[in-house]
């Protein structure tokens, strides 16, 4: 992340002098001159990302790979009035992709470095210089923009080049290519992450119909990005908002038919490629009782639950546990839990738990699932406990007694199952009373 506000920064010129002055004024060595100046810094609260740190007279700024490729890139653009020509699109698809490669390394701080050294200006100005046919450089060009919005800081530069326009653009000019579409929107979501007024600015250039449009395109392929954009979008993940407005994007996505076309392209089941991520912008778009049950109207509720029992054929837990929230979420609305129940999902939710007994992580979304639909409905409680929900509790807490979440939501689902079932509590006591022992050994 750049600094914010109230930390301390640095010019390079003034960290180049510094590493100087330490050599000509202390008499250090190269590396102990760059070393000291470093830690000196460090503990006077200074933020050094961006910083090339090199040895004037050793070696130069222009020698970091980062700021040679930006030089480079920099200088076919300023000799290009209007389009690169094919020569040079070549060469600039080439250093977009060094530049990506070198952002892509971890631990070497070149992300910072490329948009301290105006990165993100420079890749806003050569969008605007490539023809729509020319997919490769544009695909290289959204690559490494999606690296350089990292930050508030990078992701207002992004604003202030219109680079939302510019991206939009180049996604509404009709791309077939999965590869255009999927850095694209990569791009979209890293500018959103943690930026209210980009999110905003994205939902004005009617982003929305885009997704709707893409999803409809089954034949297209998988675009994963896609669903992580819907998700970034309805995410109130910006410190400087007190009230986020990303609920009203969410009940525009669902009026639209985001939802149902969501639910669509996750009827292929564990065929699907694009399951978890799909799964997870569902979940984002489910935001109140009537997108719910708009959910359940598209036949949500059949496609979950067999998903559910699919993966634990096959054994597949993060599907499992995926879905398992999903379900939670839709469950919210009374009258998707009695849908839920109609369908045999008590029984399911439990045969689920007990082909995954050795995972805590998958019992606890069950639980939670169970919880949810036992909320105020003394009849799914009394179903839950015919199914099993009370051994599958007492089982888990028994079982896992460092699973703190499991812990809880288990002693959460028996408050449900019980508050309003008299019946329920001596189900539920004589249960105990049988592990009182073993459950006070691991307490």
């Amino acid at each position: 992340m750049g600094p914010s506000k109230n930390v301390r920064t640095i010019s390079q010129e003034a960290f180049d002098g510094l590493v100087r002055e330490n050599m000509e004024d202390l008499g250090m060595d190269p590396s102990e001159a760059l070393q000291d100046a470093i830690e000196t810094l460090n503990l006077q609260g200074v933020d050094l990302s961006g910083i090339v740190k090199c040895v004037p007279g050793v070696s130069s700024v222009v020698d970091n790979p980062v700021i040679h490729s930006l030089d480079r890139l920099r200088k076919l653009n300023s000799d290009t009035k209007d389009q690169f020509s094919d020569k040079d699109l070549e060469e600039v698809a080439e250093l977009l992709d060094k530049l990506h490669d070198l952002c892509s390394a971890e631990g070497l701080g070149n992300v910072a470095i490329a948009a301290r050294n105006g990165g993100v200006e420079l890749v806003c100005s050569i969008f605007q210089k490539l023809r729509c046919d020319c997919e490769r450089s544009l695909v290289s060009a959204l690559r490494t923009m999606a690296l350089l919005l990292h930050d508030i800081q990078t992701t207002e530069t992004f604003r202030k080049c219109s680079g939302p326009t510019i991206v939009m653009g180049i996604l509404n000019g009709g791309a077939e290519n999965l590869d255009l579409l999927n850095s694209g929107f990569s791009a979209i979501a890293s500018a959103a992450t943690g930026n209210e007024i980009l999110k905003e600015l994205f939902m004005e250039l009617k982003i929305d119909e885009l997704f709707l449009k893409l999803l409809r395109k089954q034949d297209k392929g998988c675009i994963l990005s896609l669903y992580d954009a819907i998700r970034i979008l309805l995410t109130p993940d910006d410190n400087r908002v007190v009230a986020s407005q990303v609920y009203g994007y969410a009940r525009k996505f669902a009026k639209v038919g985001i939802a149902g076309a969501l639910v669509d392209s996750i009827r292929d089941g564990l065929g699907s490629s694009n399951l978890i991520q799909a799964s997870i912008a569902l979940k984002a778009v489910a935001v109140n009782d009537e997108i719910c049950r708009s959910i359940a109207d598209n036949g949500g509720i059949d496609v979950f639950l067999q998903i559910i029992d699919d993966s634990g054929g096959q054994g597949n837990k993060t599907v499992a546990k995926a879905f398992c929230s999903l379900l939670s979420k839709v469950a919210g609305s009374d009258s998707n839990k009695a849908a839920i129940v109609e369908k045999g999902g008590m029984d399911r939710l439990i045969r689920l738990a007990a082909r995954f007994s050795d995972d805590p992580s998958v019992i606890q979304e069950v639980m939670s699932i169970i919880c949810t639909l036992s909320l105020r409905s003394p009849e799914n409680a009394a179903r839950a406990i015919e199914a099993g929900a009370g051994d599958l509790a007492i089982e888990a807490m028994q079982n896992f007694p460092q699973a703190h979440l499991l812990q809880r939501n288990s002693c959460l689902m028996i408050r449900n199952l019980v508050v309003r079932n008299p019946e329920n509590r001596h189900v539920i006591g004589k249960l105990i009373l049988c592990n009182l022992p073993i459950l006070l050994l691991q307490s």
